[in-house]
């Protein structure tokens, strides 16, 4: 079977590099780091010392989501003129929330090859040692930090079937499993990894509750990727049409308008909002 000779001319690798453990690089990632003609890194100092260890010579470019929108350009021009790039991250697989993507988009779109040489993960290497469903998830990366965009976000996470995976600065922590409690439930199962693949690597839980009163006792250090477990079906009621409208009936009371009270009793039942709505209407109860 023909090997490929990497790295190639004009084309763009997007290789993953260590989330701790050095020896996690692979051996064609060390080849082609070597061998490229020029490094695209998120942190020239940081990923220095990983590249000088490895007696990496090629030029670093700094690409981060401050100067993106400027460096794109350069890196694809140094493509078209036949040089090869690699692009890597701080830690892990370039591309997972940070803006590798953009870069791949953009070398795509210029008709340059994109191979991706695989490397460690934190979503993954979380998800697959948490004991959790692993079949299906969903990845959510750093959610918004406040205001209705982080608002809805939560919600929807906590009415996801699927496993969900969040990756969450230290400093946040705290607030991230308040909220995930509140949403969940505190006995909703949860694994937050933090100093993967290191020394002292720890998975806390197993349960919201239990991560939230560990770290309100041990602060929070490094990023940490959390893995929470699945909502679980929602069952719904199966009521006659006088206890729909008694239900309705009681939110009224309470001072929720007629479509707003259609709207709750529908969230738990197997009706919709239009029948239960209408409902209402033809037993001439005002809006």
């Amino acid at each position: 079977m023909n090997k490929r000779l990497e790295p190639e001319a004009c084309v763009l690798y997007v290789i993953g590099t260590p989330i701790g453990n050095l020896g996690d690089l692979s051996p064609r990632a060390r080849y082609v780091l070597k061998n490229v003609s020029a490094i695209a890194c998120e942190d020239t100092r940081h990923s220095g010392q990983l590249l000088s260890s490895l007696e990496v010579r090629a030029p670093l470019f700094s690409f981060h989501r401050h100067n993106a929108k400027s460096r794109i350009p350069k890196l694809i021009s140094l493509l078209k003129k036949g040089e090869s790039i690699a692009l890597i991250s701080d830690a892990g697989l370039p591309g997972i929330s940070d803006p590798g993507e953009e870069l791949i988009a953009e070398a795509r779109k210029s008709n340059h090859e994109v191979i991706c040489i695989p490397g460690p993960c934190a979503a993954t290497t979380a998800l697959v040692s948490s004991g959790l469903p692993c079949d299906r998830f969903c990845f959510e990366g750093f959610l918004p930090s406040k205001g209705t965009a982080r608002k809805d976000r939560l919600n929807n996470i906590s009415n996801e079937p699927r496993t969900t995976v969040i990756y969450e600065a230290p400093h946040r922590l705290l607030k991230l499993l308040s909220e995930l409690a509140d949403l969940c439930g505190s006995e909703r199962p949860l694994q937050v990894a933090r100093e993967l693949t290191k020394l002292h690597e720890e998975q806390i839980g197993p349960t919201i509750g239990a991560a939230l009163k560990h770290f309100l006792i041990n602060k929070p250090l490094g990023e940490c990727t959390l893995v929470l477990g699945g909502a679980k079906p929602k069952v719904l009621e199966e009521l006659s049409n006088s206890e729909l409208l008694a239900k309705m009936k009681i939110l009224i009371e309470e001072g929720l308008s007629a479509s707003e009270a259609a709207k709750k009793v529908a969230q738990s039942s197997q009706h919709s909002k239009r029948f239960l709505y209408e409902l209402l209407h033809k037993s001439f109860i005002p809006e």
